[in-house]
């Protein structure tokens, strides 16, 4: 079948290629066949397709399934376990209402911002929805403000995390894919990310807040609102530990900056600890001290709260491995190499390149984290292929194009319209503006930093 009606050897396996993700884009939005089962698909048909024999397409797939999860799922994990230590001790609620205080009633929706890009960092989307929707409905509920205003500035931190910083296991993906320096995607990241946070968030949710009212279920609203009896940690140690590992990700990166050679024994422990793994580690131990035996849980609460995390997460790291191996065969079957000359010979920005494809399967299947599996596998051939290319923002235009226009395929979409007790058209006019204009500006942003580094 890899000679497709006389065709040359490179056109068929484009063709190849093109029909394969238009079998996954159908099998996830049209049949919702389960993305792990559809990449799986997908990538067995790609190879068999392409020529490859049947036992190369079967060590194609659980390479590129094993090598992906090889310290993914480790990041998935452990931030996961750093998140539920947030939310079973207070300590998002803590810094949650210790901004809010700060920045007053007036400058709350900036504060519920800062407190989604703070707690968004070692967990996804989902479950960072999850920690601050009680603080969102208590805050809304205590000021008498519309959810709008203050929650579009809640879900734009959080998405802006999810797509753009790592730690965040979904960056992740890419910066394993185009072995990118983490702590210059981190540096990048924030410079994009910060303005691109206040303009989707803040800045646009004053303009919506005005023109889309919405009342919030009153039996959310009493579930949410209710009392824990435990005092919350305090905000210094809160934030100390959450922060941890970015903290440590950048002296990593500092030192390697600092002494490229390595000569000093200083900047071999302290690349050592910036590690992805070993920061995440590292702070989620850490966490079992400050926010689990400090605030009186026992050995026996932090074993349930540590099993309960990681249930949620089996699908999303399947899903992701699946990603990987689709990846592996799209490069072993040779058309990673074909899209990387069709790309190079075509003289198309490699940024530009990476944005669209995320931006295009984003669109057609509605997942964010399938969006930034499948665009890794194609765009890395094409990276390796433009020399000078600045990996990093590859990395961030991937992650900005996986966001955009979340709409009714989209599990996020769904989640964010129950919350808010909003209709179809008013999550449209909001969540999926947002989401679009976060996406935009990002990718704006990125280019004009291009230009500059």
């Amino acid at each position: 079948m890899q000679a497709l009606f006389g065709l040359s050897h490179n056109t068929s396996l484009l063709i190849w290629a093109l029909i394969t993700i238009v079998l996954l884009i159908l099998l996830i939005a049209k049949f919702k066949w389960n993305p792990f089962v559809s990449l799986l698909l997908a990538a067995f048909f790609l190879g068999l397709m392409n020529g490859m024999p049947a036992p190369d397409v079967i060590t194609s797939v659980t390479k590129g399934l094993g090598g992906t999860l090889g310290s993914i799922a480790i990041v998935i994990g452990l931030g996961t376990m750093l998140g539920k230590m947030m939310a079973e001790s207070g300590g998002a609620e803590r810094i949650a209402t210790t901004l809010i205080d700060r920045f007053g009633e007036k400058r709350v929706h900036w504060a519920m911002l800062l407190v989604a890009f703070i707690v968004g960092i070692p967990v996804f989307f989902e479950v960072g929805l999850i920690l601050l929707i009680p603080i969102l409905f208590t805050v809304a509920r205590k000021m008498n403000m519309s959810l709008i205003k203050i929650g579009i500035p809640m879900l734009a931190g959080l998405s802006t995390v999810h797509g753009l910083l790592p730690p965040h296991p979904a960056p992740m993906i890419a910066i394993d894919s185009y072995q990118a320096d983490i702590g210059r995607t981190l540096l990048y990241a924030l410079i994009v990310g910060i303005p691109t946070a206040i303009i989707s968030g803040p800045v646009f949710a004053n303009w919506i807040s005005k023109r889309v009212h919405v009342t919030p279920n009153p039996e959310l609203v009493d579930q949410f609102t209710n009392k824990n009896e435990r005092p919350l940690p305090g905000f210094g140690i809160t934030l100390f530990t959450i922060l941890l590992p970015v903290i440590l990700m950048l002296s990593g990166s500092v030192a390697m900056i600092a002494d490229p050679g390595q000569t000093s024994s200083l900047t071999i422990f302290l690349e050592f600890i910036g590690d992805e793994v070993v920061a995440l580690l590292i702070a989620a131990v850490f966490s079992f001290f400050t926010l689990g035996y400090a605030r009186g849980f026992n050995k026996n609460d932090l074993a349930r709260f540590t099993s309960e995390c990681l249930a949620p997460t089996a699908s999303i790291i399947l899903i992701i491995g699946a990603g990987g191996a689709f990846k592996t065969v799209l490069i072993d079957s040779g058309v990673g190499k074909a899209i990387a000359e069709m790309a190079t010979g075509a003289n198309v920005n490699v940024i530009v390149f990476a944005y669209l494809v995320a931006a295009l399967i984003r669109v057609a299947t509605g997942s964010a984290t399938v969006a930034m599996t499948t665009a890794a596998g194609i765009v890395a051939p094409v990276l390796a292929m433009t020399p000078g290319a600045n990996v990093e923002l590859v990395v961030l235009a991937t992650g900005a194009g996986s966001l955009i226009l979340s709409h009714v395929n989209d599990a996020g979409f769904w989640m964010i319209k129950e919350f808010f007790n909003m209709t179809v058209p008013q999550t449209l006019k909001t969540w999926t503006v947002m989401e679009t204009i976060l996406s935009l500006v990002a990718f704006i942003l990125i280019m004009l930093l291009s230009v500059v580094v």
